[in-house]
């Protein structure tokens, strides 16, 4: 059977492209058209070439052409043939003029190139800004099993266009974790995988330029948000048209007693970001009753309820009241933002908008990594994972607030209780310059005020955000002493 260009793909598992013109011989175009890529860089020190006989029938030539042009290019360096190794890219390929190869038997000698200096560092000596976990600490050998063992198990058509709504299996894993971990009630069909919080958002409020039933966004404004929040949130509103109000903030949470004409509102109840605390249970009751009363949805963002250190875990404000409540989660802070990998828990008039507004088919969450997810889930894997995190973060806010008593005890540490990140109060004055001091130290956090809605007055004060969950363990002592140094004096 003659050799085809996809026959020889899959014999060696990899293409070489090459384009073959110019004067002269097949064997002068071949030969000038490898050095030129390796020249290039195009191919890079140690790729391995095709075998002849596969380049030689990708390409339309004699065996004996690609055989001889191998070998020049071996004897002028460009090239190394090993035995059982193959051709493959010189570590240190000769320069010759494009066009001007040495005779059979000739090398080049070497010419002397700059030793390539490592790159530089980019960002930050010390990350304490919040929002992403230890990156270090992702469970690999535990989440490459359960890989594994869900491409094994999927059935063939998993590998077909996905479903919007999600996988199956990964529906049914969420509706009995959630039950278990948050007091969420709901049923598979209920749950819309989505690729994180922004995305719901975007599912939820973005108008787009779709017909039918999302053409004006599944939810309308006005929106009720907390008064200290995610720029990045109020940006998409904003994109979208979502006009938002800002609900004050005291220590029992959002007050929503403020709620008035909104079609909906957002809330952190778990664990109120940035500035700590969950919402205080009359203020969890009472937004129900609004929501009744008013026919309006409230949008629970639970992104971070399984982290709680000195407090008894807080249910999701959704299992008050399932046709009331819109409860969204991810995996971002619990393993990793790469996976891009959330979940809507909806009430049921809103599944069907939502899944018009996502499209007939999965164009954002893979399907592989749903699967993965589903088992990694069931087998239990993610519950140890939480519970081992939970006991590493809540040791690095220990050292954090050790840290901070014996350096700077005038700094009062607040919002401990759960979460990634906890907000040091500052004395009235001292935020900009202390979040400015810290950039030239190289020390990356956020000031309080990066988080006030424009509209909002200041009421929480000058404060730091700080993020003790995303160093990796062995740069979190530095990161601390940096931050210390730049703390104002009392």
């Amino acid at each position: 059977m003659t050799d085809t260009w996809v026959n020889s793909a899959e014999r060696i598992g990899a293409d070489l492209h090459l384009e073959l013109s110019g004067p002269g011989s097949r064997r002068a175009a071949l030969t000038r058209a490898l050095r030129e890529a390796v020249r290039s860089g195009r191919l890079a020190p140690g790729t391995r070439l095709p075998p002849y006989r596969s380049l030689a029938a990708d390409l339309g030539v004699a065996r004996n052409t690609v055989a001889d042009a191998y070998a020049e290019l071996v004897a002028e360096g460009w090239l190394t043939a090993r035995q059982g190794s193959g051709t493959r890219v010189a570590a240190g390929p000769a320069t010759a003029p494009s066009g001007q190869g040495a005779r059979p038997g000739q090398r080049h000698r070497q010419p002397r190139t700059p030793v390539p200096l490592p790159p530089r560092a980019h960002g930050p000596r010390h990350n304490l800004r919040q929002g992403t976990p230890d990156a270090s600490s992702f469970p690999r050998t535990a989440w490459t099993a359960s890989y594994r063992r869900a491409l094994q198990a999927a059935p063939s058509e998993a590998f077909g266009p996905g479903d919007p709504a999600g996988r199956p299996e990964l529906r049914q894993a969420l509706t009995e974790y959630l039950a278990r971990a948050r007091g969420v009630r709901t049923e598979p069909d209920r749950i819309v995988i989505c690729s994180g919080f922004a995305h719901a958002l975007r599912l939820l409020f973005d108008r787009g330029t779709r017909e039918g039933p999302a053409a004006g966004g599944v939810l309308r404004g006005p929106l009720g948000v907390e008064a200290y929040g995610l720029g990045f949130h109020r940006e998409l509103f904003a994109a979208a048209g979502v006009r938002t109000v800002p609900l004050p903030l005291d220590e029992h949470g959002a007050r929503v007693d403020a709620l008035g004409r909104e079609r909906a509102v957002l809330l952190t109840p778990a664990h109120q970001f940035p500035t700590g605390g969950p919402l205080h249970p009359e203020r969890r009751a009472a937004v129900i009753d609004w929501a009744r009363t008013r026919g309006a949805v409230v949008l629970e963002d639970d992104y971070d309820g399984e982290f709680r250190y000195d407090r008894r875990p807080v249910g999701a404000l959704q299992g008050l009241d399932p046709e009331r409540v819109i409860h969204v989660g991810s995996v971002s802070k619990s393993l990793s933002p790469a996976l891009r990998l959330g979940w809507m828990v909806l009430p049921q008039r809103y599944v069907g908008p939502v899944l018009a507004a996502k499209g007939e088919r999965e164009a954002w969450a893979s399907v592989l990594d749903q699967l993965a997810l589903a088992d990694f889930v069931t087998c239990g894997a993610y519950d140890r994972h939480v519970r081992r995190m939970r006991q590493q973060y809540r040791r690095r806010r220990d050292r954090l607030v050790a840290a901070l008593a014996a350096r700077a005890p005038h700094v009062e540490v607040t919002g401990i209780a759960a979460g990634l990140h906890a907000v040091l109060r500052l004395p009235p004055g001292t935020e900009r310059s202390t979040v400015k001091a810290a950039r030239w130290q190289g020390v990356a956090l956020d000031g309080l005020a990066a988080f006030r809605h424009p509209q909002a007055p200041t009421t929480a004060g000058d404060g730091l955000v700080v993020g003790y969950a995303t160093p990796s363990e062995h740069a979190y002592e530095a990161a601390l002493e940096a931050l210390c140094e730049v703390l104002p004096p009392e």
